[in-house]
């Protein structure tokens, strides 16, 4: 299925949500796997169905500038035993898109509840 150019689904739209409240946390970036954890947490859980599915989002959300990454020190991760993680971040246009797909689920919300009355 072909989607149209900027449209977002479900699992990156979670996925800007979980670096928006991360980042209201005054938690600037972290790593695929902290995410991961993010989405499994409340009612994201049933949008992340493997990694491999979580790594391609988050390619397609830094292509379209939602999203900035990069390596962390290999010298901080020398010094915790561990390989070198990519660190995303989301980006004002990200946290921009997140905000306009917000206000367009609402909206129809709206009208329904405006009919009702």
């Amino acid at each position: 299925m072909k989607r149209k150019k900027g449209a977002l689904v479900p699992l990156e739209i979670g996925i800007l949500s979980a670096l928006a409240l991360a980042r209201k946390d005054h938690v600037s970036e972290t790593h695929g796997f902290q995410i991961a954890k993010l989405l499994q947490d409340g009612a994201r859980a049933r949008l992340l169905t493997a990694h491999g599915t979580l790594y391609r989002a988050l390619g397609r959300l830094e292509q379209m500038g939602l999203l900035d990454s990069r390596w962390e020190d290999p010298h901080i991760a020398a010094a915790d035993g561990r390989p070198v993680r990519r660190l995303y971040r989301l980006t004002d246009a990200g946290l921009s898109a997140l905000a306009r797909r917000r206000a367009e689920t609402r909206a129809p919300l709206r009208r329904r509840q405006l009919a009702r009355a």
